[in-house]
């Protein structure tokens, strides 16, 4: 089980830091990527990180947010800066199983997903 946290209110240029807490003993043992959706759209990859602690991102975001885990905490963080109004969404934390990374079809446990607003 995956909850996702840290969602809000920002005004353009900020940073926010979206948090990714799992339970059980063995997430260690896996990958967990960011996705998010805006309203209307698909869902997007964001970042994601494997389980020896290599990131990757997507276009829109090198540069501005960074991936890390804290395996002590079962969390995964999403240090988001620069933030723009396009990076409204709702994020989505979910567990890499296999497969590509950027692939919605690779991640088999979802979070509930958390909102981040960004006004101009």
């Amino acid at each position: 089980q995956l909850q996702a946290s840290g969602g809000g209110l920002v005004q353009a240029g900020d940073s926010l830091r979206l948090s990714c807490t799992a339970s059980g003993r063995t997430y260690s043992n896996y990958g967990t990527g960011w996705f998010r959706q805006a309203p209307g759209k698909e869902r997007e990859f964001v970042a994601t990180i494997n389980r020896s602690g290599v990131s990757y991102y997507g276009d829109s975001v090198k540069g501005r947010f960074a991936i890390s885990r804290d395996n002590a905490k079962n969390t995964v963080y999403l240090q988001m800066n620069s933030l723009m109004p396009e990076d409204t969404a709702v994020y989505y934390c979910a567990r890499w199983a296999s497969g590509i990374y950027y692939r919605i079809l690779s991640y088999d446990y979802w979070g509930q997903g958390t909102l981040v607003t960004v006004s101009s």
